[in-house]
């Protein structure tokens, strides 16, 4: 099986030795995407708008490797405060629809760049 990195300057680029996403077979699995905005390195001050932040980068990860929003099978959500979960999961309601991929949400303690969530998706390409 092929493995394929992918990358696209949509979702910030990545600070380490890891890829933005892997393409294998037609799973398509995302790093953990935090809240900043690719175009000029902000990260939004409150929980709702770095969550609408983190998925607009997960959507532009998978996206570049031909996966659609209806291709989600699998979400996991950091959250540095498990009290954000309210309004996390209001939010992410608004951006994906029925059927909603399955999805687990962890507590961490911490998160790179002292942001409130992290996000990570795999996704089957059409």
């Amino acid at each position: 099986m092929e493995i394929t990195s992918v990358n696209t300057e949509e979702a910030p680029m990545a600070v380490g030795p890891y890829s933005q996403g892997i393409i294998a077979g037609n799973l398509v699995f995302t790093a953990g995407e935090i809240p900043v905005n690719p175009a000029d390195g902000s990260v939004p001050d409150n929980i709702e708008d770095q969550t609408r932040q983190a998925i607009e980068n997960v959507f532009a990860v998978l996206k570049a490797a031909g996966v659609e929003k209806n291709g989600i099978v699998s979400v996991t959500v950091y959250l540095k405060d498990i009290e954000d979960f309210p309004k996390v999961n209001r939010i992410y309601a608004e951006c994906f629809e029925e059927p909603f991929p399955a999805r687990s949400c962890i507590a961490a303690a911490a998160l790179p760049k002292d942001v409130g969530i992290m996000i990570s998706a795999i996704g089957v390409k059409n």
